[in-house]
């Protein structure tokens, strides 16, 4: 399903440049002694900073660029031999018209623009204010368990440092509630039931957990299973869940010995304890803008859950496909192992890709615009950040572009919108697969010629 119309409120947000409006106060006080008692001089306040270039709509009636222009103005960076197999579609945001293709229908690794569908079939099917539950439950004297939601960003950092997840709640928060409640605790167990199927999917490399992207999928975990709750190079968790339940155990003074991960879900006995995860909105943002893998599991697993599949990563696949497909989204050549796009044998199409962001940028799925504010800015947010600024053309793109990434082993994607020199808006969806060397900046190259052309023969 393609939009009719770029909505003039999405002008104003993704067609401009990204600012930071900093104003500064100055007061200054001197004391004046001349015989007479004192007094404070203040001097005037000078006038708030402006930011140049100013937020500004994007009109619509900028010039569109042409098949042919747009074709001769990608010819030289296409020629690059680090872009490997290289797919990708660019579409005009305002028609819905095609503007250039290659190999559009073909399958190729997504990486993480796989995440793109999990947001936008989140969007489709949630509340933008749904919250996961974390329990604790007093089944017999002494136990309690510990029921794992799907919460990922319950926190094991202490009282006094910031949480990975902005407003997770943390282990301590249930340990307080228990102690509360009067339960004399000597054994903790953990309830993972909420998920089902196993816990790595296919095509994930085991290495991942040690080096950081990936922890085993189960119902609960700490910091999305880092071992390191608030460092940034932190390792992954092989057993989250057991972590997550021995956290437990130590903010009640227990030997974390006496902590065990049920092979079932534990039946009746009493809520003591519960604390709950920060609204959807706020995980979709830290799954695209970061880029976070755990988060896109959990997230694809509520979209499951909503449409009564298993909470799994075939259950999850399903749901998001069979969503995107109600919602006229071409998901033709789509196999999908996963919800983050970390399994390398995930397939997507660069139309697929690019019909989303294209209905996001319309008016045919209003509930699919919040995808494009999640977008990282380049140079300015999220994993494009860091990139664009090395050349001159990449430069010009600072700001006028914005999309989700995708990086594997040989493998570079990127999907979303620029606003090119002429003021026209444009969707696109670029996929690299036996990329060389320099693939990710090749791919940057080719993505930047489309702000700094218009495009017109």
């Amino acid at each position: 399903m393609r939009p009719t119309r770029w909505r003039r409120s999405t002008h104003v947000v993704v067609g401009v440049a990204v600012l930071l409006l900093v104003v500064v106060v100055v007061a200054a006080a001197a004391l004046l002694t001349a015989g007479r008692s004192d007094e404070l001089a203040v001097e005037p306040a000078p006038a708030p900073a402006t930011a140049q270039p100013a937020v500004v709509p994007v009109p619509d009636t900028a010039d569109a660029p042409t098949a042919d222009g747009l074709a001769a103005a990608l010819a030289p960076v296409l020629a690059d031999p680090n872009l490997g197999m290289f797919t990708g579609r660019i579409t005009d945001a305002l028609t819905g018209r095609e503007i250039w293709a290659q190999g559009a229908d073909v399958p190729m690794q997504p990486a993480s623009t796989n995440k793109l569908l999990t947001a936008a079939a989140a969007l489709l099917t949630l509340d933008r204010d749904d919250r996961l539950t974390t329990r604790v439950r007093s089944t017999s004297p002494g136990v309690v368990v510990l029921v794992g939601g799907g919460d990922q960003t319950l926190s094991a950092a202490s009282d006094d440092e910031d949480t990975w997840y902005r407003d997770a709640a943390r282990i301590s928060d249930l340990a307080d509630q228990v102690r509360r409640s009067g339960t004399a605790v000597n054994t903790v167990q953990v309830d993972v039931s909420a998920y089902t199927g196993p816990s790595m999917a296919v095509g994930w490399d085991p290495l991942d957990i040690d080096g950081g992207d990936i922890a085993p999928m189960e119902a609960v975990m700490l910091d999305g299973g880092r071992t390191q709750p608030v460092t940034v190079e932190s390792r992954r968790s092989k057993t989250p869940a057991l972590d997550a339940g021995r956290a437990l155990a130590v903010a009640l003074r227990i030997d974390p010995a006496r902590v065990t991960v049920l092979p079932r879900a534990a039946g009746g006995g009493t809520e003591i304890a519960s604390v709950q995860s920060p609204p959807l909105m706020q995980r979709l943002r830290d799954m695209v803008n970061l880029s976070d893998n755990v988060m896109a599991e959990s997230i694809g697993r509520e979209v499951a859950a909503h449409l009564d599949q298993p909470r799994s990563f075939d259950g999850a696949a399903r749901a998001v496909l069979s969503t995107l497909d109600d919602a006229g989204i071409n998901i033709s050549g789509a196999r999908l192992f996963d919800s983050s796009g970390l399994s390398v044998d995930d397939r997507l199409t660069a139309r697929t890709l690019d019909e989303l962001v294209n209905a996001a940028a319309g008016d045919a799925q209003p509930d699919l615009r919040p995808l494009v504010d999640l977008l990282p800015i380049a140079g300015g947010s999220g994993t494009l950040s860091y990139r664009y600024h090395d050349t001159e053309q990449g430069r010009a793109a600072l700001g006028y572009l914005r999309a989700k990434t995708g990086s594997l082993t040989g493998t570079n994607t990127l999907a979303g919108i620029v606003t090119d020199e002429s003021g026209r808006v444009l969707t696109f969806a670029l996929l690299s697969n036996d990329a060389g060397p320099t693939g990710r900046t090749s791919l940057d190259a080719f993505a930047a010629v489309l702000r700094s052309c218009g495009c017109r023969t």
